[in-house]
């Protein structure tokens, strides 16, 4: 800093020394301590503003993790700390954050702005009992909200009116009593909501119906307040959300129009009725909870109910075709009118519209009508039709079953295999009945004996039987190992209740077959038709 420098009135150090002597050299050093004193205050200006830049500069580095949360790349947890407000310095990488088990007891406004990026926000199990309107502001690209488990008493309309993007509110087990027609109307994004063990006396279904939320796949108000239903309303709803409108355990008045819609969901195997079938109860008698029956299940006081009537507001068609067939489906909602759009629902809760699907299997022409090319098994289900007018309102709804079939058999092809299986049977009866049945082959000896011996001395006169012809007797023969036929004679001596067999004259010429003759005398039957080899 003091380098190459000079001052007026003071000379270089080696240029004072040589000219002023022993004077020279104090004058000099008094200059000296002079300059040292002037680079020591340049020093300390330059630390200075090293100092104050390094302060600027750790301005621009991102705020750290607050003390009592949990940060990793893009979570942020700060739950089960006994929090009453919101931590003030928040990463804003943070793509989820987790509040829950704490004692928040409000949200400031804007307080999520510095969130940008954030998709998921748990405020659970906590004592926040209002919202204001401003409280999820600049929060738009929020998907997932957790509010269960607080306090809050209403769903206003400036609750989520800001959260267009919301997909999934949970809202079950807080003190709610009534929720605005309009706090879902901006939230075209919705899939699920749950809003059971609160205290709902009414919901507003009207404000569900048409196109204004075509992904709302759940809709639970189970285990709820509510003592009545609107039939006409609910029935009005798109299949989709119908098939995830949990409503049980509610203490509504039993009624036969509350039990045909039920049953008919059951029919079509909703999922919101068969997964909590014995869940469905309604009240016999008012003010009685006692008086709870489970109607879906016990069913006798619905008896004198007739379910041909069908539910009110419902045009429910049933349409049948075999595979690979081609069906065409009206959508009878209405006159036709040209200025109005109609769109279907599939089976997949796949909305159709003009020209069809993107596979083509299906088809929807400029007059409502539907068509299933080569039909498939997959295309069976509960088809919605939907005449949309000119402002986006719905104005009526029109279901069709369809059911689809395989092929079945012709009545020449069905006979051909009748026959078939007949002739098996019988084939089958009749090598049974030879095998098990056989008569006996000697009849004349059977009718001599039967009048003196008893009934299985009969048997003994069966003939064993060859497929190998008995060799010519000649005085010649040898025994050979050929197959023979042996042929017994008739009884000549009964000893003992044992069967003596009498050997004619040619037999006593082969000793084999005396042998055989004379191990048979401890025989007392034979009950066998396989011949004996000898």
């Amino acid at each position: 800093l003091c380098s190459g420098q000079t001052y007026p009135g003071i000379a270089p150090l080696h240029a004072a020394g040589r000219s002023a002597g022993p004077y020279g050299h104090m004058m000099n050093a008094q200059a000296l301590a002079h300059t040292l004193w002037k680079c020591l205050g340049k020093l300390l200006v330059v630390l200075e503003l090293c100092v104050q830049g390094n302060f600027l500069n750790t301005s621009a580095i991102p705020r750290r993790c607050p003390h009592v949360c949990i940060c990793t790349s893009d979570l942020l947890s700060c739950a089960k700390q006994g929090l009453q407000q919101v931590p003030v310095a928040l990463p804003p990488t943070a793509t989820t954050l987790d509040l829950s088990h704490n004692a928040l007891f409000q949200l400031h406004n804007r307080w999520l702005a510095a969130l940008p990026r954030l998709q998921a926000l748990r405020i659970s199990h906590n004592r926040i009992t209002d919202l204001s309107p401003q409280a999820f502001h600049n929060a738009t690209d929020l998907r997932h909200l957790d509010m269960s488990s607080n306090y809050l008493h209403a769903v206003e309309k400036h609750y989520f009116e800001e959260l267009v993007h919301l997909e999934e509110l949970l809202l079950y087990n807080n003190w709610i009593v009534q929720v605005d027609e309009q706090a879902f109307l901006r939230l075209s994004s919705l899939q699920k909501v749950y809003l059971s063990w609160n205290n709902l006396t009414q919901f507003p279904f009207s404000s569900m119906q048409g196109l204004s939320h075509p992904n709302l796949t759940t809709l639970d108000l189970s285990t709820n307040n509510l003592s009545r239903i609107p039939i006409e309303e609910v029935t009005a709803l798109p299949v989709y959300i119908r098939n995830g409108l949990y409503l049980h355990n509610n203490p509504v008045r039993c009624d036969c129009s509350l039990y045909q819609m039920f049953k008919q969901w059951q029919q079509r195997h909703l999922s919101s009725v068969q997964d909590f079938l014995e869940e469905h109860t309604c009240m016999a008698f008012d003010n009685m909870a006692r008086s709870l029956v489970r109607f879906l299940k016990y069913n006798k006081i619905f008896e004198n109910c007739s379910l041909s009537q069908g539910s009110p507001g419902a045009s429910d068609v049933h349409a049948t075709v075999l595979v690979g067939e081609t069906l065409l489906i009206n959508c009878n909602t209405s006159t036709y009118d040209t200025s109005a759009t109609y769109m279907w629902i599939s089976p997949r809760h796949e909305p159709i519209m003009h020209p069809g699907n993107g596979n083509r299997t299906l088809e929807v022409y400029h007059n409502g009508s539907l068509k299933i090319i080569a039909a498939k098994p997959w295309h069976s289900g509960v088809y919605v039709c939907m005449a949309i007018g000119k402002h986006h309102q719905l104005n009526k709804t029109h279901e069709v079953n369809v059911t689809i079939h395989y092929p079945m058999l012709d009545g020449e092809s069905f006979s051909t295999g009748l026959t078939t299986l007949l002739g098996c049977v019988v084939s089958l009866v009749l090598v049974l009945m030879y095998l098990y049945f056989t008569p006996c082959h000697c009849f004349q000896c059977c009718k001599k004996a039967a009048a003196s011996s008893p009934p299985q001395e009969c048997s003994a006169q069966s003939s064993i039987l060859s497929t190998t012809p008995p060799a010519p007797d000649g005085p010649s023969q040898k025994i050979s190992t050929s197959k023979h036929v042996v042929f017994l004679e008739p009884i000549k001596d009964v000893h003992n209740g044992k069967i003596r067999l009498a050997a004619s004259e040619d037999d006593t010429k082969n000793p084999t077959l005396l042998q055989l003759k004379s191990d048979s005398e401890s025989i007392s039957s034979i009950f066998s038709d396989t011949p004996i080899m000898s």
